[in-house]
C-alpha cells in the first residue's frame, strides 16, 4: 500500500495510509543502497510487517531541514527578538527557489516594533519583486495558502514558528522557546520534522537552523534565483554578466538608481564570494 511519510524520529518512520498510521522500519538495502525515506515522501508499505519497501520518485528535496515534495515553504523572519536578517532571508529564498519551491513570506513579531518605517519599506520592496508577504497576524490569509499543500515551515531559531503553529491550530499547544539575550537568538524547541494536519493541508513543523548552505549550487544558480536581477540582466553590456566586478552592469546601475534594493545587492556579493571560497 501507498502512503506518506508524516514523521522520523530515531529510525522509525510514520506512515499515514487512507488515515490510518504506521510506526515502519525499512527494507536492509536501503542502507546498502545509501538512501532513506524522508518527511514528505510518498512510499510503499508491507503493512502486515510495517516495513517501507519503496520510496516513490520525488519531486523535490530540501537538505535543512530534510523533507521531500515540498509545495511552498513559508518563511518566518523576525522583526525583532531576534532582530530582522535581510541576509538570512536572501538566502533561504535562494535556496528554496533553486529547489523549485514556491517561497512564501511571513515576518514576525512585527508588533514588537516601535518604529515600523523600515520594515515596511523591505516588506513593500519585497512584495513588489513578485514574492507573496504576510505579518504573522493576518492568520485568515496563511490558513487559505495552507489548503491541500504540503508546506515547510521554516526560519531562524525563535521567530515564533511554534508560536504561529498554536495560533492556526489552538489544540496542538506546541512548545516555544524563550529568547537568549546572550546569543540573541531562540533555543531549539522543536526536535523532529513533522507533517501536522492544519487548515486541510500537512505543514512541516522543522527544527530551526543556524547555517544554511549553498548545496549544489554555482554562482549562476545565485544569479537566476535573485528574481530581479534575472528579469533584467539581458540588458547588462555582457551575456555573462554575473553583476559583481564587470562594466556596463544594468543591475548595479538599478542598485546605484535605488530601485533595487541595496541590501539585496550587499547579500547577493556575500553569496558570490562564499561560492568561490568554497570552490578554492
Amino acid at each position: 500500500m501507498v502512503g506518506r511519510v508524516i514523521k522520523l524520529i530515531s529510525n522509525k518512520w510514520t506512515v499515514e495510509i487512507k488515515d490510518k498510521l504506521y510506526e515502519c522500519s525499512c527494507i536492509g538495502k536501503f542502507k546498502y543502497l545509501k538512501i532513506t525515506p524522508l518527511v514528505g515522501d510518498m512510499v510503499e508499505v508491507d503493512t502486515d510487517n510495517n516495513v517501507i519497501t519503496k520510496i516513490l520518485p520525488r519531486k523535490n528535496e530540501l537538505i535543512r531541514p530534510p523533507i521531500t515534495n515540498v509545495d511552498q515553504a513559508i518563511i518566518l523572519v523576525s522583526c525583532k527578538q531576534p532582530d530582522f536578517s535581510s541576509n538570512l532571508l536572501d538566502k533561504m529564498l535562494v535556496v528554496i527557489e533553486y529547489n523549485n519551491i514556491k517561497p512564501v513570506i511571513c515576518f514576525t513579531k512585527y508588533d514588537l516594533l516601535k518604529d515600523t518605517k523600515k520594515i515596511d519599506y523591505i516588506i513593500n520592496y519585497y512584495k513588489k519583486i513578485g514574492y507573496e508577504v504576510y505579518i504573522n497576524n493576518e492568520l485568515l490569509n496563511i490558513k487559505k495558502i495552507m489548503k491541500e499543500k504540503l508546506s515547510v515551515l521554516t526560519g531562524q531559531t525563535g521567530v515564533g514558528k511554534s508560536s504561529l503553529l498554536n495560533k492556526l491550530k489552538t489544540e496542538l499547544n506546541l512548545p516555544t522557546g524563550e529568547i537568549s539575550k546572550a546569543l540573541g537568538r531562540g533555543r531549539h524547541t522543536t526536535r523532529h520534522v513533522e507533517l501536522l494536519d492544519i487548515e486541510g493541508g500537512l505543514v512541516a513543523d522543522t527544527p530551526g537552523f543556524s547555517s544554511l548552505d549553498f548545496i549544489g549550487m554555482d554562482k549562476k544558480d545565485i544569479k537566476d534565483n535573485f528574481i530581479e536581477f534575472y528579469e533584467n540582466e539581458d540588458k547588462c553590456k555582457y551575456q555573462d554578466c554575473i553583476h559583481v566586478k564587470e562594466d556596463g552592469c544594468y543591475v548595479k546601475e538599478l542598485v546605484e538608481e535605488g530601485k533595487i534594493l541595496k541590501s539585496r545587492y550587499e547579500n547577493y556579493v556575500k553569496f558570490i564570494d562564499e561560492i568561490n571560497i568554497n570552490k578554492r
